[in-house]
């Protein structure tokens, strides 16, 4: 969608899909899931705080870097189910015309992908968040955050009713008291589901979401309490998959990627035996047909 925020308002919408990998598999049958949440800098590499003032151009105006560290992201991606990506360019001056969530589809192979344009500044700049998937998506869901424009998170959901798997992915704000709000948000979209996975840029440390913010009676767990930011010397938990209880941890990892300023988080986690049972045939269908 390539509106201004202002025109934007929360709704259903469809994915993308990539013919090429119309033959990628749904829901895995053992029920497993690999997921990543990555902020990507636009595709920028940072090593060092003096960065961003000698590389601060690079956020305004295209260079031959961030094509080669794309094509690194690409092949990160590769090994995943479902990936959330913050700080993506929907195709601007400064990424080639490039929309870097529909670029990173292609290259790790995913059938379906989706960009949330948050912050429209025309030709100099697409801010945007993107979700890449295997899954074919029963609903997927826009929906801007409160407070001031440029902030918004993707909810995707497979299966029906209050057994369906929900998946919101978010970049939340810098500010406490406008964050809270972004999370009250979140939480009355996710309330009606027993199982359900946030991921993203949060921008504050797990404790502080899963005891201090309104998804603190929600029982969420966060296996990973390593520093992802900044990515050159870690120092601050910002980035997290928080995980319902009825979904089992199989495996975490902040990935050694110092690919932009922050690192990506990943988990492997197997769905209840229930959802896949009940789910599986419906969250694999021939992949050919439109979303009803």
């Amino acid at each position: 969608m390539r509106r201004f925020r202002s025109q934007r308002v929360a709704g259903l919408c469809d994915p993308r899909v990539n013919e090429q990998h119309l033959q990628a598999s749904g829901l895995p049958q053992d029920g497993r899931l690999r997921l990543l949440s990555f902020n990507i800098q636009v595709g920028n590499s940072t090593q060092g705080y003096r960065h961003y003032l000698t590389r601060g151009w690079q956020h305004l105006l295209p260079h031959v870097g961030r094509g080669t560290n794309l094509q690194k992201i690409g092949a990160l991606l590769a090994d995943f189910d479902l990936v959330a990506l913050q700080e993506a360019d929907g195709g601007s001056h400064r990424s080639g015309y490039v929309n870097q969530v529909e670029h990173l589809a292609q290259l790790g192979g995913f059938p379906y992908w989706y960009q949330q344009l948050n912050r429209n500044l025309g030709k100099l700049a697409q801010h945007s968040n993107g979700v890449l998937s295997r899954l074919r998506p029963w609903s997927l869901e826009d929906h801007p955050l409160p407070g001031p424009a440029g902030r918004g998170a993707i909810l995707a959901r497979f299966g029906e009713g209050e057994d369906a798997l929900v998946v919101v992915m978010m970049h939340l704000a810098l500010g406490t008291k406008t964050r809270m709000l972004q999370l009250a948000y979140i939480r009355e979209l996710i309330g009606g589901y027993r199982h359900q996975i946030l991921m993203g840029d949060m921008n504050t440390h797990a404790n502080d979401l899963l005891l201090n913010s309104p998804l603190r009676d929600l029982g969420l767990l966060a296996p990973q309490a390593e520093a992802t930011f900044p990515s050159w010397r870690p120092q601050r938990c910002l980035d997290h998959i928080l995980l319902s209880p009825t979904l089992t941890l199989e495996k975490f990892q902040v990935l050694a990627q110092p690919i932009s300023d922050h690192l990506p988080v990943a988990v492997e986690i197997r769905l209840p035996d229930s959802l896949v049972a009940d789910a599986y045939p419906a969250l694999s269908p021939d992949p050919g047909r439109p979303l009803a």
